[in-house]
């Protein structure tokens, strides 16, 4: 196992790889393998930056992003003109579905409303605006409403861990609920349980998913 002070440094070192980073201004900390990151970032695509390459990171269990957005006066743009780029980029990732999800801005911050009928919807709604210049981040509170209930979800979800060269099936448990999902059990790294998350997401019907997976190097 990885002593804290190990993990710190490869996390510090792992910021300045990334090419698509400025690191300069965010501090790191760890306790008991918890990364918290610190300090400010330019553009709210750094901050989110900066948690992946953490998450990258072999030993860690969680990270907590207290990185605070500061944007560069060029950058700082009236909420009404967020909120129409916001729509925009919402039409043209979403055309069928966009007129269900609502875009409220206030500072800079977006919160998506409304509902969808998958999880993907939800989730691209996010990234489409996450682009928007101005941006200081983004709370997305969609509902997932499926039309239909799923039928064998549990089997669904486990057949696709099988075909997922980057989840070991044999480790993750599936509970199903109606439309919510429970995982359990334990995996190599932080980047195999969010697969494992992303591949349970991805089934019809999914409303919710609780991921109780452990990370065990």
């Amino acid at each position: 196992m990885k002593s804290d002070s190990e993990i710190e440094h490869d996390v510090r070192e792992e910021l300045k790889w990334d090419p698509n980073l400025n690191a300069d201004d965010i501090a790191v900390s760890v306790k008991d393998g918890v990364v918290t990151l610190a300090g400010f970032t330019p553009s709210y695509t750094d901050r989110l930056e900066a948690e992946a390459a953490a998450k990258r990171v072999a030993g860690v269990h969680a990270v907590a992003n207290d990185i605070e957005v500061r944007l560069p006066a060029i950058d700082q743009r009236p909420d009404p003109d967020i909120a129409k780029d916001a729509v925009a980029a919402l039409k043209s990732e979403l055309p069928i579905s966009h007129d269900k999800i609502k875009v409220i801005v206030k500072d800079g911050w977006i919160t998506l409303e409304g509902t969808a009928e998958w999880q993907y919807q939800k989730t691209t709604a996010e990234t489409a605006v996450r682009k928007v210049k101005g941006v200081k981040g983004v709370t997305n509170v969609i509902t997932v409403k499926p039309k239909v209930e799923p039928s064998e979800l549990k089997r669904k979800i486990q057949d696709a861990f099988k075909r997922n060269a980057e989840v070991d099936a044999d480790r993750i448990t599936v509970e199903a609920n109606g439309s919510e999902v429970t995982l359990k059990g334990t995996v190599r790294s932080w980047m195999e349980r969010e697969e494992a998350e992303r591949v349970a997401w991805s089934a019809p019907g999914i409303t919710k998913v609780e991921d109780r997976i452990v990370v065990s190097p």
